[in-house]
């Protein structure tokens, strides 16, 4: 700990500088976890829906969406999710649940609604992958 300390005190500019890289570091991470939405299970997906109405809402291409999807799910590819947002303006107070293929490209289409003033904004962990992975129903 002491040459911790001899080092910061002999090399002050340069102690400085990492320390500032650090908080802005930490505030960036801080303020991404706040932003990003909650993921939720299939099992939590499940509960969302038949306990408090959540809404399902999946951005894969219709023809994905056609193969297999969530009962109850409304698709809405990515490419129309902003365009869209007036239609989910009457989902403000209910959970809403993004869906997309593997759980990556959903962020975009969550940050897009929680832009908008939706509060409620949660994507399914792992995805469609996920769902069909634990075997679960699916609606052709």
């Amino acid at each position: 700990m002491n040459d911790l300390i001899q080092f910061a005190q002999g090399h002050l500019l340069l102690s400085v500088a990492w320390l500032v890289v650090a908080v802005l570091l930490a505030y960036a991470q801080l303020r991404h976890m706040a932003s990003a939405p909650q993921a939720v299970s299939p099992q939590t997906l499940t509960n969302l829906v038949n306990r408090e109405n959540g809404v399902v809402i999946d951005i894969r291409a219709q023809a994905d969406y056609n193969k297999g999807h969530i009962h109850g799910a409304i698709n809405i590819p990515l490419s129309k999710v902003k365009d869209s947002i007036k239609d989910l303006e009457k989902y403000q107070d209910t959970p809403i649940i993004m869906v997309c293929a593997n759980g990556i490209s959903v962020a975009a289409a969550c940050s897009t609604l929680k832009k908008s003033g939706m509060q409620q904004v949660h994507k399914l962990s792992g995805g469609m992958g996920s769902w069909v992975g634990d075997n679960l129903p699916l609606v052709k």
